[in-house]
């Protein structure tokens, strides 16, 4: 379960975000899957459609790429990102779309128009990796940048992220 995932009667309420878990997650740096510490140096999430192929054509041409315009998503564990990937259906697959249904509080404004929900994904995802973040907790929502790409592991469907998860589980294993 996602840690900034809200609760309601006992249930996750999945497509939304808890205010107070993801401005505790910003403050304390902590991954927003499982919501343990992320030491200082690079950040994972997950990015799709054209946001995805910008930070891919920007890492192979070796140019620098800064996205000015703020997510509420936010980051994790790159075992975490690769994890997420596999097990949510909008982040793996190109043509999963938002509910049109979810809780509107905290609906896009002129930060966050691009978060539109009904959206498809688009014919590329990616699992990015970051020097590091910022972040604005806003009376409504908590705001995202993230600082210099460092690595871009695309994706069309979420099953070629696969061996890159089985890697990065042995490497931390190996670290144990």
């Amino acid at each position: 379960m996602p840690a900034i995932t809200p609760w309601e009667d006992g249930h996750p309420q999945f497509g939304l975000t808890d205010y107070e878990r993801s401005a505790a997650c910003a403050r304390e740096r902590l991954c927003s899957v499982c919501n343990t510490l992320m030491p200082r140096g690079p950040v994972w999430r997950v990015v799709g459609g054209e946001e995805a192929a910008a930070i891919g054509e920007a890492l192979a041409a070796g140019r620098p790429y800064r996205n000015m315009a703020p997510t509420m998503e936010a980051p994790g564990h790159r075992a975490c990102m690769l994890y997420a990937t596999m097990v949510c259906p909008y982040l793996g697959r190109p043509n999963a779309r938002r509910h049109l249904t979810a809780d509107q509080e905290g609906a896009p404004d002129d930060l966050t128009a691009h978060v539109v929900r009904g959206a498809a994904r688009g014919e590329l995802g990616a699992v990015v990796g970051f020097v590091d973040y910022e972040f604005a907790i806003t009376p409504s929502r908590v705001l995202f940048r993230f600082i210099e790409p460092m690595e871009w592991l695309p994706h069309d469907l979420a099953d070629q992220q696969l061996p890159n998860l089985q890697e990065e589980l042995a490497r931390l294993a190996q670290e144990r």
